[in-house]
């Protein structure tokens, strides 16, 4: 007895066209191109959420050396002196201080200044 793949091949072309629901013109109709399209957008998927990480760490980074300027210090300096301090922030929170919180990353910034300076 043959086995007919015909439920199986049908849910499956079903969730091919799902996943490239809103896509532009034969990409979100077609399953040929709706699945080189799906395969794609995954890939591209797949490397954001790596860039994404980089992408947020740079941000941080800008962020913190822009306000350790205004406090006197570069961002290396900064960061140095927070290791020597013993100081364990890490560049999310250092960054979201040099945002909303200003008086409290000055603080921050002088106690890595002491550190160094001693």
């Amino acid at each position: 007895m043959r086995i007919k793949r015909s439920v199986n091949a049908q849910k499956k072309r079903e969730k091919i066209l799902k996943s490239a629901k809103g896509y532009r013109g034969a990409k979100s109709k077609l399953y040929r191109v709706a699945r080189e399209a799906v395969m794609k957008s995954g890939n591209y998927a797949y490397i954001g959420r790596k860039n994404k990480k980089r992408d947020f760490r740079k941000l941080w980074n800008a962020r913190i050396n822009a306000e350790a300027r205004v406090n006197g210090l570069s961002y290396s300096n900064l960061i140095h002196g927070l290791k020597v301090a013993g100081i364990e922030l890490n560049r999310k929170v250092l960054a979201e201080l040099a945002v909303s919180d200003k008086p409290a990353f000055a603080k921050v910034c002088e106690q890595a200044k002491t550190a160094l300076a001693k």
